[in-house]
């Protein structure tokens, strides 16, 4: 199966099953003589692992993670670093109802039509229990981007379903089960989620994550920019169905004169750009929000075909998360780190040497 490699300098290549023995990945292109081990990598793996809030899924992984190769002695070697996760709660006696027939809104359909067959234990390789390597191998990039460079990410939900939730700080993050930069909504949230399991159904939402650091020059035109690859890089996240980067869908209503971020020698007057220009960033922050839509698998019963093509109904068993949007933010940020790390190195193969005729002006200045 093609499709599974994200990165040109700094490659990740994905492999598992949601049911299957262990996921993983392997990174290529890793620099040596970084100061790496598990320990470096669980933290990010803990806060997007399951069953960490009754609002999750039940399912109980631990997500202990493994380094298998490329590193010796506690330091990156430069040679490939191969990173398992083993399953160790599987329920695939959970998904038989589902062999002959198609999950409305899942990838079943596609999967099936594509290779003539398909894994329908939790999802296979559509899972999103397949974004657990991509976090670990995140967390790497992510610490080595922080020593070159002190590039931070940070990030949090912004909306759930219908409720939209007020930016009260990012300290809050860390103290809820939404990843809300907010205090004062969190029993709200809770009452909704509550009323949605116990209606059987599913909900989206919309995670915002930013990189505070981030030099300019980074990014590749035309078709390689460093937003068109941090869209590319988030739609590879399962159930996103919209990216934006900086004002995003709301740029259609600005006009020029108030939409393009105006210069001075001091910094720039705004960042509606969201810290790209031309595919290439500013020096400000990396804003990018994503809209991840409604969990497929519910036990609403919902219209669908079997494998012959006759009408059937489907319900889904199993553990689900009734909106997937809740664990989605240490995923996004670790995503939006492999892309920069991949952009760190390209440019510093090409354009290291170079020397702008001015220096970078500061990423923000309060608007007159």
């Amino acid at each position: 199966m093609s499709g599974s490699t994200l990165g040109h300098l700094f490659c990740v290549t994905n492999f598992g099953e949601s049911h299957g023995p262990a996921i993983g990945c392997v990174i290529d292109g890793c620099p040596p003589g970084m100061s790496l081990s598990e320990a470096d990598i669980q933290p990010e793996l803990d806060r997007r692992r399951p069953g960490t809030s009754r609002h999750v899924t039940q399912r109980n992984e631990p997500d202990t993670v493994e380094i298998l190769s490329g590193v010796y002695q506690g330091l990156t070697t430069g040679t490939p670093i191969c990173l398992l996760i083993r399953n160790t709660d599987q329920r695939s006696k959970d998904y038989g109802n589902i062999n002959e027939t198609f999950r409305p809104g899942h990838a079943d359909y596609t999967y099936w039509q594509k290779y003539g067959l398909r894994d329908p234990r939790g999802g296979g390789r559509s899972s999103a229990r397949l974004t657990a390597p991509m976090v670990g191998a995140g967390a790497v990039a992510r610490k080595w981007l922080s020593e070159r460079h002190g590039i931070a990410f940070r990030g949090g939900m912004s909306a759930l379903g219908p409720i939209d939730i007020g930016f009260e700080g990012w300290e809050h993050v860390p103290h809820n089960p939404f990843f809300a930069p907010n205090a004062s909504q969190i029993p709200q949230l809770e009452a909704f989620m509550d009323d949605l399991r116990r209606a059987g159904d599913s909900v989206g939402a919309r995670i915002v994550v930013e990189a505070t650091g981030v030099p300019v020059g980074w990014g590749e035109p035309l078709f390689d920019k460093l937003d068109a690859d941090i869209a590319h890089a988030m739609m590879g996240l399962n159930a996103v169905k919209g990216v934006e980067i900086g004002a995003g869908f709301a740029s259609v209503a600005e006009r020029g004169s108030t939409h393009g971020d105006e210069m001075t020698a001091q910094g720039f007057r705004g960042n509606r750009a969201g810290g790209v220009l031309g595919g290439i960033s500013t020096g400000q922050d990396i804003r990018v929000q994503i809209a991840i839509k409604p969990t497929s698998s519910i036990r609403t019963p919902r219209e669908s075909i079997d494998l012959q093509g006759r009408p059937a109904t489907v319900e889904t068993f199993g553990r689900h998360d009734p909106c997937v949007g809740i664990r989605a933010t240490p995923i996004a940020e670790a995503l939006l780190a492999l892309v920069l790390m991949d952009h760190a190195l390209r440019h510093r193969a090409q354009c290291g040497d170079v020397q702008a005729p001015i220096a970078p002006i500061a990423a923000s200045v309060a608007s007159s």
